[in-house]
């Protein structure tokens, strides 16, 4: 049920997305309205999302759900799921920087992203339809991003903030969900030359087809599609990885493949 009012909703969503525009955190919006709802905090992010989309070229390119593994609930002490919208110029061709001046506190986690050949729309979807439902899958670096300053969220802060999404930087190695078990493939993440995240697809709600699973019947129930063609993420596989400026980082995913990062300045 929601507590605030529309008037209420649209200025804290118009908020965020000019802390996005001006890379200037701001306060936790829980700080001033701890009183939000869950339902509150989707119309925010909806409102931000608005706001993105008014942008020449901008367009919804995917979906993703956050907050899945017990790493980052315990990093962020967030301890149940998010979702959010990937759009275009979230989008970063592998080999190209990253644009560290454009993010504001990014944080990278690597995952497995999925490609949809058919719709997905809850309720009622199962694991086994996602990957009825999948093209293929590819190793993923999401750049997690606050607009809430110092990383101090609750629940409802992430899910007005889009989920914290920053951008996201899919491999070029693909592979069919069919012919391997996502739940067991083992990821190793490795930034300047050392290992600093290791982790397995059953740390995304146990198999990454069930987090996938869970955002199709999760967004469904609002009438949103996870539509064919689109990039559906499916959740941290270890803890986050604080990044700055020179870092550079590979990820690798067993059976699947590799995708490189390197952190940099402003966009080449």
């Amino acid at each position: 049920m929601t507590k605030l009012s529309p008037e209420t909703i649209t200025a804290l969503g118009d908020a965020l997305f000019d802390a996005l525009e001006a890379r200037q955190p701001i306060a936790p919006l829980t700080d001033t309205h701890p009183d939000m709802a869950i339902e509150d905090a989707y119309g925010i992010q909806m409102r931000m999302i608005e706001r993105r989309l008014a942008k020449a070229g901008e367009r919804v390119i995917g979906k993703k759900i956050g907050v899945t593994s017990q790493a980052v609930m315990d990093m962020l002490d967030v301890r149940q799921p998010d979702f959010g919208h990937l759009l275009a110029s979230m989008n970063l061709p592998e080999g190209e920087p990253l644009p560290m001046d454009d993010l504001i506190s990014p944080r990278a986690e690597g995952e497995i992203a999925f490609i949809l050949k058919t719709d997905l729309q809850g309720p009622g979807v199962t694991a086994e339809q996602v990957i009825a439902a999948t093209e293929y899958v590819l190793p993923c670096f999401e750049i997690v991003d606050s607009r809430i300053k110092d990383w101090k969220i609750k629940i409802q802060d992430t899910v007005a903030d889009n989920a914290s999404c920053g951008m996201l930087v899919v491999g070029a190695a693909i592979a069919d969900p069919r012919e391997l078990d996502l739940g067991l493939v083992g990821m190793t993440l490795v930034k300047n030359g050392e290992i600093v995240g290791t982790g397995a697809g059953a740390a995304a709600l146990g198999h990454p087809a069930n987090a996938v699973a869970w955002l199709a019947n999760t967004m469904g129930a609002l009438g949103i599609p996870l539509k064919a063609g689109e990039i559906i993420l499916s959740g941290a596989l270890s803890g986050l990885v604080s990044l700055a400026k020179g870092d550079v980082l590979s990820m690798t995913i067993g059976g699947i493949g590799s995708v490189n990062l390197v952190c940099s300045g402003e966009r080449a």
